[in-house]
């Protein structure tokens, strides 16, 4: 079975669609758990009426410690042996599930699996793919892969609509941190790429919206995105072993080296006058 965790709070706008994506997969493997934060508006009216219609729906809702707490609730409560983690406000692509059911059939245990996902606005439309291929831990480490809006770029897994996992690899690197309520699932995958079996499927799962109002969204815009990732990128590699450190170090500082030098060999005019007294005075001699 896989157990489709949504975490919710006055989420009514999305939530009857994000339980109907479920649904629409037409899978015979999966409950969708719904953790709700004790919403105000009409969230629990809508899961009720749902779920009284259909019984893999499984909820509860009570006050929580934010959107991590409420996922290691989901947890607690999962029967299945897979994981996926579906935000209010995305969705999946068409038969997706019963694809996961099927991948996870020839996997060791624990393995963690990432597939593509669609990046778009509140509407609908798409802004870009994210194709996360590169899933070592020195890939997803290096600095070059936050762009300048603080968004972590294609090869970093944007969003959970898009990977899934064995349960059991809780067991072995913990819940997610309750006192992050920002970067969870970045801290997550940090530690599951390390415990786990990692697998790229070049293949569309997710749907990510990202629009303002969101917390992801708006934490980008103030700034503090880029801020709070690199922070929790540097934390983790002080828990590395040296030898993967200077590694890291190594790559970050060469690869700024090297697009230091393509950047100014196309724009000499723009090298720092003391370089080009140099450079004139070597020409010369």
């Amino acid at each position: 079975m896989i157990s489709i965790i949504t975490a919710v709070y006055n989420g009514e706008k999305f939530i009857e669609s994000c339980l109907q994506v479920v649904i629409d997969q037409n899978c015979l493997e999966v409950e969708h758990i719904i953790v709700d934060g004790g919403s105000s508006d009409k969230t629990v009216d809508i899961i009720k009426d749902k779920a009284n219609q259909y019984p893999h729906i499984r909820w509860i809702s009570e006050k929580d410690r934010g959107q991590s707490d409420a996922l290691n609730k989901g947890i607690a409560m999962a029967q299945g042996e897979i994981i996926g983690v579906l935000n209010v406000d995305d969705f999946y692509e068409i038969n997706v599930l019963n694809r996961i059911c099927e991948i996870f059939k020839t996997l060791p245990e624990p393995s963690l699996i990432v597939g593509n996902c669609n990046v778009c606005n509140l509407e609908g439309k798409l802004i870009t793919i994210n194709k996360a291929k590169q899933l070592r831990t020195i890939d997803l480490l290096l600095e070059r892969r936050i762009n300048e809006d603080g968004i972590i770029d294609a090869s970093f897994p944007l969003n959970p609509s898009a990977y899934f996992y064995h349960k059991s690899l809780h067991q072995q690197i913990g819940l997610y941190k309750v006192e992050e309520h920002y970067a969870m699932d970045v801290d997550f995958l940090l530690k599951a790429v390390r415990s786990s079996h990692v697998k790229y499927f070049n293949e569309t799962w997710g749907n990510y919206r990202y629009y303002p109002g969101t917390k992801t969204f708006d934490d980008s815009v103030r700034g503090m995105s880029l801020v709070r990732i690199r922070q929790l990128f540097n934390d983790y590699i002080k828990t590395l072993p040296l030898i993967e450190q200077w590694q890291i170090w190594l790559a970050r500082n060469i690869n700024f080296s090297l697009l230091k030098i393509f950047y100014f060999s196309k724009h000499p005019e723009r090298l720092p006058e003391s370089i080009k007294q140099r450079l004139t005075k070597y020409s010369r001699t």
